[in-house]
């Protein structure tokens, strides 16, 4: 609900931005809508330039063309992650220009800070979403925001693109990682919670930065697996999957919006006027602006063959709803847009709605305080406060998904055999968007921070060796290994993925590179008790190797302090309670998500997985009890509470997330065989219990019925928690 206060900041911004978009040119307004790549203002030829900006580069691009917004980080001598106190002096020499202007509108400088502020050395860099999912925790997810924007605050930088609200229900997607899991209610609840740390109440104030909520709508559901690739979605499975995630997002505040770099149905999304205009305005009531993506407006032409020339793929972006032109490296969209502009194509009506909506943003941002002062470093960067809540976001977002025998934990005098590609790396813990875009340059990392190697044997009271199993680089290290095994209690087998992101990232299979599976094969076949470690952003097919291991421990991307979280779990100084976001699959082609329909197990049709989501372990047990429903009986606009007793009956202080689904038995559109609609992490001693209360409105019990339309209908529910099932029945 909003306050008065809120009304009369609204009314202010609204007629400050009244009153200057009176004054601009068409010029200044069409330069508003237009955003560039650092490298067209930066300097080449420039090793780790201190100053890397090029001031006659900067003036022609902010004076002459009168640009909004730049993104990105120098290219000095290549895209990477500079040192704070360079990021503060560039970010002063661009509002030192952006001041002489005519009017001093100030740029809003863009960047992805998608675990942490990422382009800013030592930063704290957390994991990565499909790991802070894994949490289940929105406490963490909303300290991340509240960390990730003070940190981009103090690195100068104004205007974060993050989070990721699409759900990551295509396995193969090499984006995946950047999604909070598969699930509708998962994913909501902590991309809310992130928007909320990052942005606060204000995000004018000191420590907060707008977000930017990506990448609307249906990109991460590409139907071969590939980025930038066509999505298959119907009207009613994008209404009841990939859109609730963006309109949670919209409510918690996010004020941009970044567009689907690919299509849905045959529409590319910076031409899609039915999702950004009818949908994201009129349906949501989005009030903020939309960036395009990467080049994507001159991709119309070049690569969808949808418009004729470059200046009709100007025009049908921007009257489409796309409000700011990422184009990157030149001022192509400024010169068309001002040609279609002057020439009555685009109607100055619609010029003036984005650059009023780009404005109204840098008001509330607080960019025109051109008075302020840059955030201190000193206790806003990379605090002890801060690395601690990142160590114990990775250790929460780590899954021990198989414990054969008590394998786990393993006692810090035991000798273990290291091995695997993915072991004395940082890379590898942290993945794409990482000090450089693909995140692969280990050299870059932090001296400091601890492979799980590394961690490994800063713990262990026992002998560590480290083979790295490679056999591309010496023909005989799996040779090595087994015979290295025979001395050692146990093999620690370390598998996955390198680095990367978007199309560098697109893969034929999930299956593992066969060199990893002969490691793996002959690691098992010492006889040596072996447990698997992965690590990387996908669910890659390990099921031969899991049904034979002890112990499974899922890594996925967990961060810079992960190689540490890692072994606090291997060793027991933490016990591990992280859940799946995600299915994992046992097949490459086995991708049947958790809330699957009925006929996808009926009759010969199974799920199955490897893992299912929500499956995590613990060094302790915990057990369910005593659901029940506080009514029986409910009308289709009222609330049901539900209760349930968790207890742990295991010997060591433990946390266990409670997960509550729900079933609609019978309805007018087929329903899944059961949706997450709640959850609660609780933190229990040995012998404690909790009664956990939950409540269900009637937007948990909806869905998209026959006419496109959220519906409740009447009828019988089931509602479950673990083994146990509570059923109440909804009436007109």
């Amino acid at each position: 609900m909003k306050t008065k206060e809120t009304h009369l900041e609204e009314n202010t911004v609204s007629t400050q931005v009244k009153h200057l978009l009176s004054q601009m040119t068409l010029e200044e307004k069409v330069g508003q809508m237009t955003q560039i790549d650092f490298s067209m203002v930066g300097v080449f030829e420039a090793q780790d330039a201190k100053h890397p900006i090029d001031s006659e580069k900067l003036e022609e691009a902010v004076i002459k063309h009168h640009v909004g917004s730049i993104l990105n980080c120098p290219s000095t001598p290549h895209n990477k992650a500079q040192p704070i106190e360079t990021w503060r002096h560039m970010m002063q020499e661009v509002e030192g220009v952006s001041a002489k202007t005519r009017l001093k509108i100030p740029v809003i400088y863009g960047i992805d800070a998608i675990h942490g502020a990422t382009y800013t050395k030592n930063a704290v860099l957390f994991p990565q979403a499909i790991n802070m999912a894994a949490t289940f925790n929105t406490e963490l997810s909303f300290k991340e925001g509240e960390i990730t924007a003070r940190e981009v605050r103090a690195s100068g930088q104004h205007w974060n693109f993050a989070p990721v609200m699409d759900i990551g229900r295509q396995p193969l997607w090499p984006r995946l990682w950047e999604t909070y899991g598969e699930d509708v209610h998962l994913a909501t609840a902590m991309g809310t919670a992130y928007i909320k740390g990052h942005q606060g109440d204000n995000f004018s104030e000191p420590t907060k930065v707008p977000t930017c909520l990506k990448h609307y709508v249906g990109y991460s559901f590409p139907i071969n697996g590939k980025d930038r690739t066509p999505a298959w979605i119907g009207e009613r499975m994008l209404r009841e999957y990939f859109l609730p995630t963006f309109e949670a997002g919209v409510k918690a505040g996010s004020p941009t919006v970044m567009v689907n770099s690919a299509e849905v149905d045959g529409i590319p999304g910076h031409a899609n006027y039915h999702y950004l205009t009818t949908i994201l305005r009129d349906e949501m009531g989005f009030k903020g602006f939309v960036v395009s993506d990467w080049e994507d407006i001159k991709r119309l032409y070049t690569r969808d063959k949808l418009a004729a020339s470059p200046k009709d793929a100007v025009k049908i972006a921007v009257m489409a709803g796309v409000d700011m032109s990422m184009v990157p490296f030149d001022f192509s969209f400024y010169g068309l847009l001002l040609e279609l502009a002057q020439s009555g194509e685009v109607p100055m009506s619609r010029i003036d709605e984005a650059v009023r909506r780009i404005l109204t943003v840098k008001y509330q941002a607080g960019l025109f305080e051109h008075d302020r002062k840059q955030l201190p470093v000193e206790s806003n960067f990379a605090t002890p406060e801060a690395t601690a809540i990142n160590r114990q976001a990775a250790r929460e977002s780590i899954i021990l998904a198989k414990n054969s025998n008590q394998i786990l934990p393993v006692k810090k005098e035991a000798n273990i055999l290291v091995t695997g590609p993915t072991a004395d790396l940082l890379s590898v813990m942290n993945g794409g968007w990482t000090i450089t875009w693909q995140g692969h340059a280990e050299e870059l990392y932090p001296q400091d921070k601890l492979t799980v190697l590394k961690a490994l044997q800063k713990k262990s009271l026992g002998k560590i060796t480290y083979l790295n199993g490679d056999v591309r680089a010496d023909e005989k290290a799996i040779d090595k290994v087994v015979a290295e095994a025979k001395h050692h209690d146990v093999v620690l087998l370390c598998l996955g993925e390198q680095p990367y992101t978007e199309t560098v990232g697109n893969i034929e299979t999930l299956a593992l590179e066969p060199t990893q599976m002969e490691l793996a094969e002959a690691a098992i076949n010492t006889g040596k008790p072996v447990i698997l470690l992965t690590l990387g952003g996908r669910p890659r097919i390990i099921t031969s190797i899991a049904n034979q291991a002890a112990g499974v421990i899922l890594g996925f991307l967990p961060g810079m302090e992960g190689g540490e979280a890692i072994a606090d779990i291997i060793y027991g100084d933490y016990n591990p309670d992280g859940k799946l976001p995600i299915t994992y699959p046992r097949n490459t082609n086995g991708i049947t998500l958790y809330d699957h329909k009925p006929m996808e197990s009926f009759e010969g049709n199974v799920y199955n997985p490897l893992f299912p989501f929500g499956h995590g372990l613990s060094y302790t047990t915990f057990a369910t009890d005593g659901l029940a429903v506080d009514k029986e009986q409910i009308k289709w606009d009222e609330n049901v509470t539900v209760t349930v007793n968790v207890s742990n009956i295991g010997t060591r202080l433990g946390k266990e997330t409670v997960l509550l689904y729900i079933h609609d038995v019978a309805a007018s559109v087929t329903r899944p065989n059961k949706q997450l609609k709640a959850f609660q992490k609780v933190e229990l001693e040995p012998g404690e219990a909790k009664k956990l209360s939950f409540t269900l409105s009637p937007y948990d019990l909806s869905f998209i019925g026959v006419d496109l339309k959220r519906v409740v209908e009447p009828g019988e529910f089931r509602v479950m928690v673990g083994n146990e099932t509570a059923n109440f029945w909804v009436t007109e």
